[in-house]
C-alpha cells in the first residue's frame, strides 16, 4: 500500500482492497495534479474512469469488485450473481460483474460490468457488508426474476434456504415488499410453512409434479435420521410406510458422493425402509411414472389411499 498519501485515505484504501476513487482522493486533501502524477508515474493504475488501484500488479477479485462498485457511484451495490458469490450462494465467480444503481444515477455503462437500474435501490442495499452489495433476500429475488423457467427460479430459493443463508420468513417479507415479482405464485408456495424443509429444485419439482397432483400422502422433507452414529437427512420420507425418496443432482452429489448415497440406502434397508432414487431426467420427463412407482411402493407397504391421475394420459392407477 502506498505511503505517500494522507493517513485517512490510506485507511480507506486498505478497507477497499487498495482501490480508491477520484472524489475520495480529493476529499482526503490530494490535488488533481497529485493524483495525475501518481497515475502517470505508474505508482497508481486506472481500473475505471475515476477509479484507481494505489498498487502495482494485477488487482485481485476483491479489488476488481471494489473498482466496479466505486465506478458505479454513490448508492450502488454489487448484485445478482456477484452478490450471490460474495454471500456464498454461488461457489464460483460469474464471468460478468453485476451492479445495481439508483434510478437517478448516470453510470449506465461500465466496462465489463452489467449495470441494473432500480427504484429504491438504497433499500435493497445491505447496510453493513463490504464491498457494498444487495441484501441476500433481494439478491435471491433478483435472480429468480431473471430465470426463464420456474424450476431454475426455485433453485435459487431452495439453495439459499438449504445453505442456511436466509429463512422462509425473510424471503416472504422481501417478496411481499415487491409490487412486481415473476413467479410470485410458485414463490408463495415454496415459502409456505407447509413446505418448510425443501432444500433443492428437485425437491420442489417432486412436490409440484409428483406428490401434489397425484394426491400422494404428505411427506416429511429433509427428515433427520441417524445412520451408523452419523446424522443424515432424507430428501423425502414417508415415515409411516417406511419409504424414502432421494434425489440425485450433479451439484448435490459430486465425485464419490454416490457411495455415500449407497451406504445410506443400505442402512435404511437394514432398518426395514425402502429407498427410491430419482434424478433430474426422471422428474422432468417422467413425473407421472415416478408417481406411479412411489404410489405402488406405498400401497405395498400399507398405504390405504388411492392416487389420482393428473391427466388422461397419466399412467397412475
Amino acid at each position: 500500500m502506498a505511503n505517500d498519501i494522507p493517513p485517512a485515505m490510506r485507511d480507506l484504501a486498505e478497507l477497499q482492497s487498495g482501490v480508491i476513487c477520484r472524489s475520495q482522493a480529493l476529499a482526503a486533501g490530494m490535488s488533481t495534479q497529485a493524483v495525475r502524477c501518481r497515475i502517470d508515474s505508474g505508482r497508481w493504475q486506472r481500473l475505471h474512469t475515476g477509479v484507481y488501484a494505489i498498487f502495482t500488479g494485477a488487482p485481485d477479485r476483491q479489488a476488481t469488485l471494489w473498482a466496479a462498485v466505486l465506478r458505479a457511484g454513490l448508492g450502488s451495490a454489487l448484485s445478482y450473481q456477484t452478490a450471490a458469490e460474495l454471500d456464498g450462494l454461488l461457489d464460483d465467480p460469474a464471468p460478468l460483474i453485476h451492479v445495481t444503481i439508483p434510478a437517478a444515477s448516470r453510470a449506465t455503462s461500465i466496462r465489463d460490468v452489467v449495470v441494473h437500474t432500480r427504484l429504491n435501490a438504497e433499500l435493497a442495499r445491505h447496510p453493513a457488508r463490504l464491498p457494498p452489495r444487495t441484501r441476500l433476500e433481494e439478491t435471491v429475488l433478483d435472480l429468480t426474476d431473471h430465470c426463464a423457467d420456474v424450476v431454475s427460479a426455485m433453485d435459487w430459493v431452495t439453495r439459499a434456504l438449504g445453505r442456511g443463508l436466509t429463512t422462509q420468513g425473510k424471503l416472504s417479507s422481501a417478496a411481499a415488499r415487491r409490487a412486481q415479482l415473476r413467479w410470485r405464485a410458485d414463490l408463495t408456495t415454496v415459502l409456505s410453512p407447509d413446505l418448510a424443509g425443501i432444500h433443492s429444485a428437485l425437491e420442489f419439482r417432486y412436490y409440484r409434479d409428483v406428490e401434489r397432483p397425484h394426491h400422494l400422502p404428505v411427506s416429511k422433507r429433509q427428515a433427520r435420521a441417524s445412520t451408523g452414529g452419523r446424522i443424515a437427512y432424507r430428501d423425502v420420507l414417508y415415515d409411516e410406510y417406511g419409504l424414502i425418496v432421494e434425489f440425485d443432482g450433479k451439484i448435490a452429489h459430486p465425485g464419490d458422493g454416490r457411495w455415500d448415497d449407497i451406504s445410506r440406502d443400505n442402512a435404511a434397508a437394514a432398518d426395514g425402509r425402502a429407498t427410491l432414487r430419482y434424478g433430474f431426467r426422471d422428474l422432468t420427463c417422467g413425473a407421472c411414472l415416478v408417481a406411479a412407482q412411489v404410489a405402488g411402493v406405498l400401497r405395498l407397504r400399507g398405504w390405504p389411499g388411492q392416487p389420482r391421475r393428473c391427466s388422461s394420459r397419466c399412467p397412475v392407477s
